[in-house]
This record gives C-alpha cells, structure tokens and sequence, in this order.
C-alpha cells in the first residue's frame, strides 16, 4: 500500500467484539456461528469510535477453527464476519480487512482435513497480523493487537506490535496470570482494562508517545 504508514488496530473477535453463544441448559460457551449471534459487547461501538476518529485503521484477526473441527461450515463463518462488519458498519465504523485462520492441528469428526494443519495463522502465531500490517500499510510501531486472551497477546508479540486485553479476572483462560505477569513477561499487556471504551482510551492516548 502506497503512502505513509499507518497506525493500526487488529481486534480479536469472539470475547473482544461480540459476547460468546451461551447455552443455559447445556451449559455450552461457543463462538458465534450464525449472524443473529452476533451480539455486540459493552463499549465496543464507543471504543471503536474513539479509536476511528483518532485515526486508527482497524481490522479484525480471529481464530475460527471451527470448520476444521466439523463443528460448523466455512460458509457459516464467513456470513457470521460479515454481519459483525456491517452491524459495526451501521454504527459507522469500518472494518477495513478481516483474517479468519480456519485451521486445527488436530481438526475434528467430519470435519475439512485441508483445514487440519499447524499453520503460521493460527494465534498465538503472528501470520495473520503480519499479513494485515503489509496490507494496510501499518505503522507496527504504533499499531495494536487487541484481544482477551494469552494467544492475543503472544500474537502481538510475534508480529512486532503492542498489546492490548480486555482482562476479566473471572476467565479461566486468565489462570496462568492471576498472580500477575511477573512470571510470564511474555504475556504481559501494554495496555488493558476491563470493558473496551476504556481500553480504547488508552492506546488513543498512546499515539502520543509513539514514535512516528
């Protein structure tokens, strides 16, 4: 892409953007597989907003194995990003690209066995960022991954960029750091909070200081 570098925010979808699918009788927590799932978390359009007007590009890097694991279609994720692209869109924010790594090491049942491989996309590794920060153009420099989990943050890390989670203390996923990240430098945050619009406040505020 021609023209200065940009600085750029690559978002996390599932837990980051939209709340998870909850099943109260199964007591099941997946990931959205259908457009009327997608439920838009607190602070999200604000936080976007905020992040837009102080000129962030932003995309959206999502893991979404589900196909490989025979859980679900590759068309039923697709159709699922593009309505959270267009509920964003009737908010008036932009999504400028998307990444989905449909891969599984394993895969699953009946699912593609073209999609069972251990790629270079799949997060905690950087494929996916890397490819959006050469096609958009971005600054890495001043540019974020921002997710809620470890592999968003180890993402980051690969592909040269700062990190921002939404940190919940309450996630099971959070287990390893719930005694701080004094242990695990790697997984340690640039910036975090609790609920996205205050997050967002920070790595605005971060364009500041960044060098560029």
């Amino acid at each position: 892409m021609n023209g200065p570098a940009r600085p750029g925010v690559i978002l996390d979808r599932d837990g980051t953007l939209i709340d998870f699918v909850r099943d109260p009788e199964l007591g099941a927590v997946v990931s959205a597989f259908h457009p009327d799932h997608v439920r838009l978390l607190p602070g999200v359009v604000q936080g976007l907003a905020l992040l837009q007007n102080a000129g962030f590009v932003l995309a959206i890097a999502t893991n979404q194995p589900g196909a490989a694991k025979g859980q679900i279609p590759e068309s039923a994720i697709t159709r699922t990003n593009d309505a959270l692209v267009d509920a964003l869109a009737r908010e008036g924010i932009r999504i400028e690209a998307v990444r989905a790594c449909l891969h599984h090491p394993e895969g699953g049942p009946g699912g593609d066995p073209t999609l069972a491989t251990d790629c270079a996309c799949r997060k905690p590794k950087p494929g996916m960022l890397l490819s959006l920060v050469e096609a958009l153009g971005l600054d890495p420099a001043r540019s974020w991954m921002v997710g809620d989990a470890a592999v968003d943050v180890l993402a980051a890390r690969g592909a040269g960029l700062r990190a921002g989670l939404l940190f919940e203390w309450g996630r099971c996923e959070m287990c390893p750091v719930r005694g701080g990240f004094d242990d695990i430098p790697l997984l340690r945050p640039d910036a975090s909070a609790s609920r996205f619009d205050e997050l967002a406040r920070r790595l605005r505020d971060s364009l500041a200081t960044a060098p560029g």
